[in-house]
């Protein structure tokens, strides 16, 4: 079952509990995967259902900072719940030595000598990161291991 089609069945199972959190949201996730298909006019995988959930997940962290400045705990209790929900659909994050080996790997493989040469290492890594690591913790590494 791709990841389009779990996002569904979750919505109709929400549907049939009454749960208005998890049904929110991933009606919220399903209508944004609609629009970038009738954008795109082609039926999404899984790699860019994926791609659209990591932006509803920097969504909802955004949302949670922006409540707190003012100050919102009710709104910051929403966004985490739905982020929550969320999450659950992204693979497990990788860890800090996951990440820093496929850095090192991304490095040799390129032959990556200084900042300049960044770009590179990054255009090699992304795919391979899969959603297990953002793009930010990805360039933090490299930056770091390339200086």
């Amino acid at each position: 079952m791709n990841l389009k089609d779990r996002l569904q069945n979750d919505l109709k199972e929400a549907m049939r509990n009454n749960n208005e959190v998890q049904k929110r949201t991933l009606r919220m996730a399903l209508a944004a995967v609609r629009l970038l298909e009738v954008e795109k006019g082609v039926q999404l995988d899984d790699n860019a259902v994926m791609g659209i959930i990591q932006k509803e997940v920097k969504a909802r962290h955004e949302a949670i900072a922006d409540a707190e400045r003012a100050g919102r705990a009710d709104l910051a209790a929403a966004s985490r719940e739905e982020l929550a929900i969320l999450e659950g659909y992204l693979p497990q994050a990788m860890s800090e030595a996951e990440l820093e080996a496929l850095v090192r790997q991304g490095i040799a493989e390129v032959g990556a000598q200084n900042l300049q040469q960044m770009g590179l290492v990054m255009k090699w890594l992304m795919p391979r990161l899969q959603g297990r690591a953002s793009g930010e913790q990805a360039s933090q590494m490299v930056r770091r291991l390339l200086s």
